[in-house]
């Protein structure tokens, strides 16, 4: 009986650091951008991409140089620096394996952020590597990813991230999730 119990014991343990916590958006910005994001007016999306017209250049990098100074934010929480998370958002292609898999991507708080206006602060921008890749067909698909959270300035020519995952494990958003 009591090697029963040590086994339950073990199996609940292993099932509970299965899943780790889901970190949420706000959690990369440091209190400070949080209180100035909260009391930024509303922007306006008076744009060609607000009209449905899109235009790639400039990806997510700003383009509004007159946005509150939140919304170019890198300041990150030092915290998190190596801490495993598990962190929910949408994809942003940016290299594929010789299947089509993504194995490098930009992982973003919200659905197109590549053709909002205004993108997301570089502290709301995460580079993952996955080498192991997943197959993306659609990039308004929410996906999960974990792994261990670095403070890595990543910039090219389609954005500015202040973090980056090595990615343990990358997965679509399933509904019992919600």
């Amino acid at each position: 009986m009591r090697g029963f119990l040590l086994l339950v014991l073990l199996l609940c343990s292993t099932l509970v650091r299965a899943e780790l916590a889901e970190t949420d958006w706000l959690e990369l910005m440091p209190i400070e951008d949080q209180r100035a994001l909260e009391a930024m007016p509303e922007i306006s999306h008076d744009s060609p991409e607000g009209d449905g017209t899109f235009s790639n250049k400039g990806g997510l990098k700003q383009q509004d140089h007159d946005l509150p100074a939140v919304m170019y934010s890198a300041k990150t929480v030092a915290a998190l620096d190596g801490k495993r998370i598990r962190l929910g958002g949408y994809p942003v292609p940016l290299e594929a394996d010789a299947k089509g898999n993504s194995t490098l991507f930009f992982l973003v708080p919200y659905p197109g952020a590549c053709i909002h206006v205004p993108p997301p602060p570089p502290n709301q921008i995460v580079l993952v590597r996955y080498p192991k890749g997943i197959r993306l067909d659609d990039i308004y698909a929410p996906l999960w990813v974990e792994g261990p959270l670095k403070i890595e300035t990543v910039s090219n020519d389609l954005a500015d991230a202040a973090y980056a995952i090595d990615a343990s494990g990358v997965r679509l958003v399933e509904d019992e999730d919600l």
